[in-house]
């Protein structure tokens, strides 16, 4: 079975405030008499479920093209974290046992992708830190960012920095069952971009 755990993209996905917001231009269509369809995205890279790269929050760090790939691909655990908004979720909130190196987590707090609210969760830099310590190299979140909205410093981007590990934002992760998965969520060889979108499923 195939769970899609990325939102879709339309003129309707909410990003960031300020960032680009996602638009077709149509430059050919069939429906018009042209003899194909053909059209232009416009759009952040930041956009539905992503790839972080560390040059988004590290100076003359790498960008989305220089991860590894192997580390989007492969085992994962999903685990639901039931938690009040602008929280900071620390590692006593998950289970005893994480038994793989990709770590999905499931808020609840951002449910509806095309309405952007301020209120969600995040992650403790502490998490990352004793995340890592269990060999945990990638993790993902139901919300926009894995630091609350009103940070400036980014306290837990720079705790994935300093452990090289990897951050998958905007999951849709609400139908997903507590369990372990297979994770593909590559992002594209966008060369020099501090972000790109991926396609993220799970296979049971």
């Amino acid at each position: 079975m195939i769970y899609d755990i990325s939102p879709p993209i339309t003129e309707r996905l909410a990003v960031w405030p300020g960032d680009t917001q996602p638009s077709r231009e149509v430059l050919l269509d069939m429906q018009r008499g042209d003899n194909l369809t053909l059209s232009t995205l416009r759009a952040t890279v930041h956009l539905g479920a992503h790839a972080d790269a560390p040059s988004h929050y590290g100076k003359d760090a790498p960008t989305v093209d220089e991860w590894n790939l192997n580390i989007f691909l492969g085992r994962c655990q999903v685990v639901r974290v039931h938690a009040a908004g602008r929280e900071q979720i620390t590692s006593s909130r998950l289970p005893d046992r994480i038994e793989t190196e990709r770590l999905l987590i499931a808020t609840g707090t951002y449910p509806d992708p095309e309405r952007f609210n301020q209120d969600f969760v995040a992650l403790s830099p502490e998490l990352v830190e004793t995340m890592h310590g269990k060999g945990v190299k990638l993790i993902g979140v139901d919300t926009p960012s894995v630091d609350l909205f009103e940070s400036k410093d980014l306290p837990t981007h720079h705790a994935f920095l300093r452990w090289g590990m990897a951050i998958l934002e905007g999951l849709v992760l609400r139908d997903v069952p507590d369990g372990t998965y297979e994770l593909i969520a590559l992002p594209l060889k966008l060369v020099g971009f501090d972000a790109s979108p991926v396609r993220a499923i799970l296979r049971d």
